[in-house]
């Protein structure tokens, strides 16, 4: 009997830390030997010229989820997955997204239910929580938490999601309390409402004027209203997928005044601009999401935030509506930019173009992008290192690159179930080529090679990127306070 179910030979192993040309061994899903000329497996892949890279951990997508406004996303947890696994992702973090009303629980179970009899890698849940009611976050919340679903997101924007800012500070204290991590989208609701009014007032809605609306400021007044209300609770805070050079300013402000703030942008916010909303007719609406792309000299600058470490999350915000009926033009055939669903694709390509545009082209060195695309968000929500590194013990969750296999990215060639893609006709130097998960073959010779629930759920310990400081503001502190006790 072979003492490896598979082992990787003759590749080169990429870590956050290190690159070593080793042998890969692989028994009962995990990784149990690292070295040279290890003995045969049941299995043998010989990765000559090839790198061994961590899968990827897409810690920030929204599959099979109905949006605030009732529109269904495209992919399910079958096509979202097999999506993700063709592009070097092995763990998938989507949200389990409460409506108002909805018990946390019982949205669990939804999300559940719809995942384990699909999904073909791993996976866990994020919440969204909109109903911020005493119940929810005194008894719900700190039960889900202890299950095991240690981070979730609030909105400051969306008629039917945001919450108030005394909302807010309710739910950071009770992360706070328990240690979870809080993810917030954060743009200023009144300044894109009244934007988006005095552009319509003057017959102005074709799906451009989106970015207009939601101006880069209005990201900025919410980002720094967001970390105030952090530090005012010494709570841990995550800005998701920011867009802007001013809301990354109040993000590298607050790092460096010693904050636990951390920053999370995605493919759109690099490879897309805001000349690509400005097309013929209503075409714009396939780039329409929120926060929107900026201009060129902002796309530089957030490249900048996630070579730097400002950014420590790099992941796709999947939003996938189709470009028909049922997605982008769910309120007609020409809808106000105001009622084109947000979102775009992006599960497959995360990987893909980032390696090509940010490696192959010197901007920033292989293991930054091991960092931002897998280790961090590995440490950042719980799962390190049982993901998000190749090491003994650690789960066989691995991709071995091509680094010189060029793909030209078109809607035709991807595996979501979208109709288009923003991405079309862009060319990546370095795909990954064969996909392992817990030791399974997912991904080879471009075909699928696991059934559909081959999955499995995740629970996630609490973690240490969302331990408060102990560093209070003056009015906090019962040292300073006269023995007020307010955290």
């Amino acid at each position: 009997m072979a003492l490896y179910d598979l082992v990787i030979r003759n590749g080169h192993t990429v870590t956050e830390i290190e690159q070593k040309k080793q042998d890969v061994g692989i028994k009962d899903g995990k990784i149990i030997a690292l070295g040279e000329n290890l003995e045969e497996g049941e299995r043998d892949i010989d990765a000559t010229n090839k790198l061994i890279l961590p899968g990827g951990i897409d810690a920030h997508c929204h599959i099979e989820q109905k949006s605030s406004s009732g529109i269904m996303t495209a992919d399910d947890f079958y096509s979202g997955s097999v999506s993700a696994a063709f592009g070097g992702t092995t763990t998938l973090l989507p949200f389990a997204a409460q409506h108002r009303g909805q018990s946390l629980r019982e949205v669990v179970d939804d999300y559940m239910a719809c995942a384990k009899p699909k999904s073909v890698i791993d996976y866990g849940f994020h919440l969204i929580i909109s109903d911020a009611s005493d119940a929810i976050i005194g008894q719900e919340l700190p039960a889900m938490i202890e299950d095991g679903i240690t981070s979730f997101k609030i909105y400051m924007t969306y008629d039917n999601l945001k919450l108030n800012d005394y909302e807010i500070l309710n739910v950071l204290a009770a992360a706070r309390r328990e240690q979870a991590l809080v993810m917030v989208h954060a743009e200023n609701h009144d300044v894109i409402r009244w934007i988006t009014e005095k552009l319509l007032d003057q017959g102005l809605g074709d799906p451009k004027y989106h970015a207009i609306a939601h101006a880069s400021l209005a990201e900025k007044e919410a980002t720094h209203r967001a970390i105030t209300l952090a530090e005012l609770l010494d709570t841990p805070m995550l800005i998701v997928h920011v867009s802007s050079e001013a809301a990354l300013t109040e993000i590298r402000r607050a790092q460096e005044r010693g904050l636990k703030i951390y920053g999370e942008t995605c493919p759109q916010y690099l490879f897309l601009t805001i000349d690509d909303l400005d097309k013929d007719g209503m075409d714009g609406a396939m780039f329409c999401c929120s926060p929107p792309p900026r201009n060129k000299e902002n796309q530089e600058i957030i490249w900048e935030g996630l070579i730097d470490g400002s950014f420590s999350v790099f992941s796709s915000d999947h939003a996938p509506y189709r470009y028909d009926s049922s997605g982008k033009l769910s309120a007609g055939p020409k809808p106000t930019f105001d009622k084109i669903a947000n979102g775009v694709p992006g599960l497959e390509i995360r990987m893909p173009l980032l390696f090509s545009e940010g490696v192959q082209k010197g901007r920033m060195d292989i293991h930054r992008f091991i960092d931002v695309t897998s280790s961090i968000p590995a440490k950042t929500y719980g799962l390190y290192p049982r993901k998000g590194t190749i090491a003994i013990g650690s789960d066989a969750d691995v991709a071995i690159w091509d680094p010189d296999k060029e793909v030209e990215i078109t809607a035709d060639a991807l595996h979501d179930n979208m109709d288009y893609t923003p991405y079309e006709g862009m060319v990546s130097k370095g795909w990954p080529i064969t996909v392992i998960s817990r030791g399974r073959i997912v991904v080879e010779d471009e075909e699928l090679k696991v059934e559909r629930g081959s999955g499995v759920y995740l629970k996630r310990e609490r973690s240490e990127f969302a331990k408060p400081l102990e560093k209070f503001v003056p009015e906090m502190d019962p040292k300073k306070n006269f023995n007020a006790k307010l955290i």
